[in-house]
């Protein structure tokens, strides 16, 4: 069976924005907790999370199955907020673990499908 690359991509999409708003929205506040920024930054987390959170209504698949394939790329934005924000290089388990993390969204995102 052929993959529609444009709905594939539009969802790979909203799932890398979906992760950004919930990286950031977890991020500032750990700014603020750990000293390294104002108790202002808990305004936009607030704003992120809510985005985070309206993102993840525009799926129309069962929330389970929409969160579980979510998870995987949520995984893979995650380690590259490692290198890019943190300044972290990933080792070769993080590449592992991402593309671990991915085959099995792609598994559950394929196995739903009628045959």
């Amino acid at each position: 069976m052929p993959v529609d690359l444009i709905p594939f991509g539009r969802t790979a999409g909203l799932y890398f924005l979906t992760a950004i708003a919930e990286l950031l929205g977890c991020y500032l506040p750990l700014l603020w907790l750990t000293g390294k920024g104002s108790i202002w930054l808990l305004l936009p987390a607030a704003l992120s999370l809510t985005v985070f959170v309206w993102l993840l209504t525009l799926h129309p698949a069962a929330s389970g199955r929409v969160y579980a394939a979510y998870g995987a790329v949520y995984i893979a934005t995650a380690i590259g907020w490692l290198a890019v924000v943190d300044g972290v290089e990933p080792v070769w388990s993080d590449y592992l673990g991402v593309a671990l993390a991915l085959a099995g969204a792609a598994v559950i995102a394929h196995g739903h499908r009628p045959a």
